[in-house]
C-alpha cells in the first residue's frame, strides 16, 4: 500500500486546475463547504461516499483521482496486481487499522462503460453515513464473509453466495457489521467510482 499519497493536496490540485473555489466545488458536489477545506488541509479523511460526491463535482472518477498516470490498455486478461486501486490511498498510517474498504477495478471502466470491482470490507467498514446515489445499475455476489446492504428502505445481511441487483439511483450503503472480512465482486454500468 502506498502511504505517501496526499488526498488533500491531490483534491486541491484538481480543484484549482478545474478553476473552482472551495465553495464552488462544494456546491457542485452538494457537500458542505467546510468539508472541502477540511479534506484539503488533511484535517479530515473522506468516506468513500463523500469522496465520490466531491469527485462527481469535478467530473472525474476515483481511478483518475488516485491513478492519474494509468495508461489505457486494450488488455483482455488481468492478474491481481494489475487491478486499479481505487481506495487504499484514502488511508494513512494515522488511521485505525480496522474498517478499511478496498476497491480494485478491472481494467479501464470508462473505456468499456462497465465497472467491475473486487471489493474487500474489513470489520467495521462502511461506505459512509451519507448514502450513495448515482445514475446506473449495479449488482454483485458476496464471495466470503457477510455484508449489510441498504437500498432505499430495504436492508439485508448478505452472506457468501448471496447476490444483489438494483437501480443505483436508490440511496444505498454497504457496511461490514461482522467480525471478519467480507469480499464482494460487483459490476456497475455506467461506471461510478
Amino acid at each position: 500500500m502506498i502511504q505517501d499519497f496526499d488526498v488533500g493536496s491531490r483534491l486541491k490540485e484538481m480543484r484549482v486546475a478545474a478553476g473552482l473555489s472551495q465553495r464552488q466545488l462544494a456546491e457542485a458536489s452538494d457537500v458542505p463547504h467546510g468539508q472541502i477545506s477540511m479534506i484539503e488541509t488533511n484535517r479530515s479523511s473522506p468516506s468513500v461516499a463523500s469522496l465520490r460526491k466531491i469527485l462527481g463535482g469535478l467530473k472525474v472518477t476515483m481511478s483518475e483521482f488516485f491513478e492519474p498516470d494509468a495508461t489505457q490498455t486494450s488488455a483482455v486478461f488481468f492478474k491481481p496486481h494489475e487491478l486499479r486501486d481505487l481506495t487504499t490511498r484514502l488511508y494513512t498510517k494515522m488511521d485505525a487499522t480496522g474498517g478499511r474498504i478496498t476497491f480494485q477495478q478491472v481494467g479501464d471502466a470508462k473505456a468499456h462503460g462497465l465497472q467491475i470491482l473486487y471489493e474487500r470490507y474489513e470489520p467495521g467498514a462502511d461506505t459512509g453515513e451519507a448514502m450513495l446515489e448515482h445514475i446506473g445499475n449495479e449488482g454483485g455476489v458476496v464471495i466470503s464473509g457477510e455484508i449489510e446492504l441498504t437500498v432505499g428502505e430495504q436492508t439485508a445481511v448478505l452472506k457468501a453466495g448471496d447476490s444483489y441487483l438494483f437501480d443505483s439511483t436508490a440511496p444505498h450503503r454497504f457496511r461490514n457489521i461482522s467480525d471478519r472480512e467480507a469480499v464482494v465482486v460487483s459490476a456497475c454500468t455506467p461506471p461510478y467510482l
